[in-house]
């Protein structure tokens, strides 16, 4: 497939034009006479230089890797048929769309900008994180910086002790229980040559209490109402823990939230202050 340069500007200024700063969770500030989004912020969105984005919608510069495409794709809020569109437009097949897509739907990243200052997460159905709130980093760790098997929380669980010191001891056999309940649903739904069956057999071969859990047979463990978090900063948690489905990309928007006047809001409302500093 060729590229198509005017077609690829076109759709880019139009859909440039039609976000708001409000929609991606940034200020509109008191002297904006730009319609929609400048250009310089919609670069930041997609990871990607100013230059670089506005040869894009002035019909110049190198094809876009398919790489960038997704990032524009993602940056711009686009739905499944406008990314579709816009990898078409850039030369390029889109990518097969299912249950393993990490392109996260504009209905949840519309609510998850609006959530800056709530702990919040999109996962995929393996508890992959895609994107994440500044106070959801703060709370467990930058969760998107894993790579490979160690990006779903339930293989971290059973592999890297650090994924348990961030919850209390207390819930860590409903947990284990849990994440091999998950696992084995997903690995049954979606086949033995999906990515779920891959880490159950990883695991099977690293995890002594994953296989003894495994060969329970367990499936629909759910986790209780309030999540038990141990902070290296501000100490315990309880947070409650509402979650919003996207059922075209089996995907979850998760949201940790603390009662009203309890000593978790007061810590929760401590770490916002605190930051990112004190969790790598």
């Amino acid at each position: 497939m060729e590229i198509d340069r005017s077609g690829l500007a076109a759709f880019l200024r139009r859909r440039r034009e039609l976000l708001q700063p409000e929609d991606v969770g940034l200020p509109r500030g008191q002297r904006r006479r730009t319609r929609g989004l400048r250009r310089e912020e919609v670069a930041a969105l997609c990871h990607m230089s100013t230059d670089y984005y506005a040869r894009l919608e002035r019909e110049r510069g190198p094809q876009p890797s398919e790489q960038m495409i997704a990032s524009i794709a993602q940056g711009l809020h686009l739905s499944l048929d406008e990314r579709d569109h816009l990898f078409r437009l850039a030369g390029h097949n889109p990518p097969v769309r299912g249950t393993v897509g990490e392109h996260v739907g504009p209905g949840l990243l519309r609510i998850l900008d609006r959530l800056a200052d709530t702990p919040a997460e999109i996962v995929t159905e393996l508890g992959e994180t895609l994107r994440q709130t500044p106070l959801g980093v703060a709370l467990t760790g930058d969760t998107t910086r894993f790579t490979g098997p160690e990006r779903s929380i339930g293989y971290r669980w059973f592999t890297l002790p650090a994924t348990r010191a961030l919850y209390a001891p207390e819930d860590h056999d409903l947990l284990s229980r849990m994440f091999t309940s998950g696992l084995r649903q997903v690995a049954t739904l979606r086949g033995p040559d999906s990515r779920a069956a891959h880490y159950a057999e990883l695991l099977l071969e690293r995890s002594d209490e994953f296989g003894r859990l495994w060969d329970a047979h367990e499936v629909g463990v759910r986790p209780g109402r309030v999540k038990h978090f141990v902070h290296p900063e501000v100490g315990h948690l309880e947070l409650n823990c509402q979650s919003l489905l996207d059922p075209d990309q089996s995907h979850q928007l998760l949201v940790y939230t603390a009662d009203p006047g309890s000593e978790s809001h007061d810590r929760l409302r401590l770490l916002s202050v605190i930051g990112t500093q004190s969790v790598g």
